[in-house]
């Protein structure tokens, strides 16, 4: 019997100021930061204060475990090149900044000077204004040619939000530059009458990667002077674009230079980032074009406060009796209301749309029962959300009028939400890049901040607020993506040729798996080659192909049956165990209970409820390798890295109380199976390491089932994933391994580079997993170690000890550590492109 532990893509919804912290201490500026003067008066209590106020309450200053204190820093001043127009400046100065920072006249030398480059610097340094400052002077000089449209300029984001945003930003700040700056947002919010004037007039177009593979380079000819005016092309929040995403966004980027080529333009790429491992390195990958790193952070900060929050644990016992600590939702709501009645401006970051409801329904819950007043000053913020609504609330925290908001990821990407100051991080969010940028949020005016991370009951969460130096002496991650990912560039090279057939020439710019896929997919019938290239062959619109989320499938509607409103949406990925037939859906505040999943319409009908208690799908999965691509001896077994195929059903759901998380009962579903081709690293052992280990027949099947468990928690300290990137599969006896296996895969087709990562740090990776289950005080294991509330196998069987010494075995086995390093790993998979190709299209 096979156990399993599943990524996202297949078991659930997917759900950065970034730096080591200096350790002396610096003076507090006296010049103020770019965007805005600092606030003269300012009586808001300091974060510590607000900290201690927080942890007065019974049993509460038990809950920190550690806290940091990064102090404040200087700011260091410079001028602006001498290429900046005047009027450019002037309006700098008006916005409250009379000098840049270091680091953005030097990003904005290397865009004057026509050099790629990316700004990783922390959230609030005035990334926006270093590529701004180059960009407005650009538009201006444009704006006096004679056509009056000399130049353009595009502008990237991640999400709907920060355009929009950005858009307001820009806006305020060319005001004084009159009809030479003309910014406009072009994505699916943007009303049908106002798509024809941001063509032909507007020249900085704000929107994303989605509508430029979608909307904007099928349609290019439309779109010939914009792109033949094309100066620069901003790249915003770049970090985010990793794994499957990112690789796919690299590959719109790529038809982006060829179609630009075609008009007689080469643009500028201006990247900004959170601070990252490699910055330039990931941009060029990203971009395909040599970029120039300006990653020393000039800009000043106040002193930031950073807690560690371990939730204590009830009185309540989970499954084999394990101890079941305060759920992260039920305690960030707590805190959230407390902030709210301080006064305190505060986001909390959730992981999940449904903890985002949960929360603000708590919080607001609590207020009234203090101060009816405050409850509409508390809200939630999630994607899935109509486009007005979400308007309405971005508007509403930019005034002040909400205090709190509890948000998932889509409020984490650059929003200008000045004046924060705390936010709760409800659970660690997958990386160490993501998790400084969300506690950026607060502090943005130079002010000082309280950041509070409080542990979900995991693997992962118990091991970073037990271990501190793993968060604040450790640099971020590398950005992992792989454009050569044929899943990804067979779909690109498709919807590249129905824009402008291929050419030999195209060639060298996707890469080098080209060759290789092109007779393949001629193959399939979907190019056909002639003398001057290759010609897309159908009548469908090729870009569909591609789903550059990864999402897949038709988004499925939440209407409520009664009415017929529609409430929102969930992807088709993530309804089998979001939306299934009796699942509990939060929806602003409102609780809903879903009477039927209809999968052939893509709908889910809902009704009003207020049940006590959440759902969790519960599922099974089975794995087959396809091949084995490169494999290194670990003693007697094992370490391997190739192609594997996962079948995962949801079978049942969980009906747990909230606030406890006890489990209530259980309950069968009848969903169709899934089937995933992917990437995989496994490892095998042999009867002498299990004689060596001490694990008897009886104790194998769980003691693999916990390491199984506990490294899928762990590998997002070593590669840029979520642990719902990624999924896991456990087998006493595999039939392609003939081994005891342990396999943990990328949840996304074709693989995301995650599981890669895993295998070149598998010694460092496995180690921390020992030391996670290891350190646990549990007796048997629990939630923080190695039980896992998506597990299709009810967490059964596990065992702690046994893994333990599993593992220990193992890692005594490893080969040195630059022996994975040097492995080769192979190329593409040309025919499995094609084929998935196909099936999405």
């Amino acid at each position: 019997m096979a156990f399993n532990h599943l990524p996202a893509s297949m078991h659930d919804a997917l759900g950065p100021l970034s730096a080591t912290p200096v350790t002396h201490s610096v003076p507090m500026a006296t010049n103020h930061g770019p965007g805005r003067p600092p606030e003269s008066g300012d009586s808001r209590p300091s974060p510590s204060t607000v900290l201690d106020r927080l942890t007065a309450g019974a049993g509460r200053a038990a809950r920190i475990t550690h806290t940091e204190h990064l102090p404040p820093r200087a700011g260091r001043h410079a001028v602006w090149p001498d290429r900046i127009r005047p009027e450019v400046i002037n309006a700098i100065q008006l916005a409250g900044v009379d000098h840049p920072w270091t680091h953005q006249a030097t990003a904005a030398e290397h865009a004057l000077d026509g050099e790629s480059v990316v700004i990783a610097t922390g959230t609030a340094s005035g990334k926006s204004l270093a590529y701004l400052a180059p960009v407005l002077t650009a538009l201006l000089d444009g704006s006096e040619a004679p056509n009056g449209r000399g130049t353009t300029a595009l502008y990237l984001s991640p999400t709907k939000a920060l355009a929009a945003d950005q858009r307001r930003a820009v806006k305020e700040l060319a005001a004084p530059l009159g009809n030479g700056v003309r910014p406009a947002v072009y994505d699916g919010d943007t009303p049908v009458e106002e798509r024809e004037w941001v063509r032909q007039y507007a020249n900085y177009v704000l929107t994303n990667p989605d509508m430029l593979h979608r909307g904007i380079l099928p349609a290019h000819p439309r779109w010939s002077s914009f792109l033949r005016a094309l100066r620069y092309v901003v790249v915003d929040e770049c970090h985010i674009y990793r794994g499957v995403f990112g690789s796919h966004v690299a590959q719109v980027l790529r038809r982006l230079r060829r179609v630009c080529a075609r008009y007689g333009s080469e643009p500028v790429f201006l990247l900004a980032s959170a601070t990252a491992a490699e910055p330039a390195r990931a941009a060029g990958r990203l971009t395909g074009l040599p970029v120039h790193e300006v990653a020393d952070d000039a800009s000043p900060r106040g002193e930031t406060v950073f807690a560690l929050w371990e939730p204590p644990l009830t009185e309540f016992h989970g499954e084999k009796g394990a101890p079941v600590r305060r759920t992260a939702t039920a305690e960030t709501a707590d805190i959230l209301t407390d902030l709210t009645l301080q006064g305190v401006r505060s986001v909390a970051f959730v992981r999940s749309r449904r903890g985002a409801e949960l929360i603000s329904v708590i919080a607001q819950e609590r207020l009234a029962e203090v101060d009816h007043s405050l409850v509409k000053r508390v809200a939630a913020y999630r994607g899935g959300y109509l486009a007005e609504e979400r308007r309405a609330l971005e508007r509403a925290l930019h005034s002040g009028e909400l205090l709190g908001l509890a948000a998932t990821t889509a409020l984490e990407l650059g929003i200008d939400v000045s004046g924060l100051d705390a936010v709760v991080i409800a659970g660690y969010p997958g990386t160490r890049a993501s998790l400084w940028q969300q506690a950026g949020r607060a502090g943005r005016a130079g002010r000082g901040a309280l950041a509070i991370l409080v542990a979900r009951d995991d693997p992962l969460d118990t091991f970073l607020v037990h271990h501190p130096e793993a968060l604040f002496q450790q640099p971020v991650e590398s950005t992992v993506l792989d454009p050569d990912n044929p899943y990804v560039l067979a779909p690109h090279l498709c919807a590249a040729a129905a824009e402008l057939p291929l050419t030999d020439a195209d060639l060298a710019l996707f890469g080098p798996a080209v060759p290789e896929l092109l007779p393949q997919l001629v193959e399939a019938g979907l190019l056909r080659r002639r003398a001057t290239g290759w010609y897309w062959t159908r009548r469908e619109r090729a870009a569909d192909l591609a789903d550059i989320r990864g999402e897949g499938g038709s988004p499925v509607q939440i209407v409520e049956a009664g009415t017929g409103r529609l409430l929102g949406t969930v992807d088709e990925a993530a309804s089998h165990t979001a939306v299934h037939d009796g699942a509990v859906h939060l929806h602003q505040g409102r609780t809903y209970l879903v009477k039927r999943l209809d999968l052939a319409d893509s709908v889910a009908l809902v009704e009003e409820a207020n049940p006590p208690y959440s759902t969790t799908a519960r599922d099974t999965t089975a794995i087959s390798v396809l091949e084995t691509d490169t494999e290194i001896p670990w003693g007697g077994g094992r370490l391997c890295y190739g192609s594997v195929e996962v079948t995962n059903q949801v079978v049942s759901f969980l009906r747990r109380r909230l606030m406890t998380g006890e489990v209530l009962g259980e309950s069968k579903l009848d969903l169709p199976p899934r089937t995933l081709r992917t990437r995989a690293v496994w490892w095998t052992v042999t009867e002498d390491q299990l004689d060596a280990a001490r694990v008897n027949p009886e104790q194998l099947a769980g003691a693999l089932h916990a390491a199984e468990h506990a490294s899928i928690g762990m590998l997002p300290l070593f590669a840029t994933c979520d642990r719902w990137d990624i999924g896991g599969v456990s087998v006493p006896l595999h039939p392609d391994t003939l081994l005891p296996t342990v396999f943990v895969y990328d949840g996304h087709p074709g693989g995301a580079g995650f599981a890669e990562r895993a295998f070149h740090t598998a010694r460092e990776w496995l180690g921390a997993t020992r030391e996670a289950i290891a350190s646990c005080e549990c007796e048997a294991g629990c939630p923080s170690c190695i039980q896992s509330p998506k597990c299709g196998n009810g967490n059964e069987p596990l065992h702690k000890r046994a893994a333990v010494r599993l593992l220990a075995e193992l890692l005594r086995s490893a080969p040195s550590p630059d022996t994975a390093d040097q492995a080769d790993l192979p190329g593409p998979r040309a025919a499995e492109a094609v084929a998935g190709a196909e099936v999405t299209g």
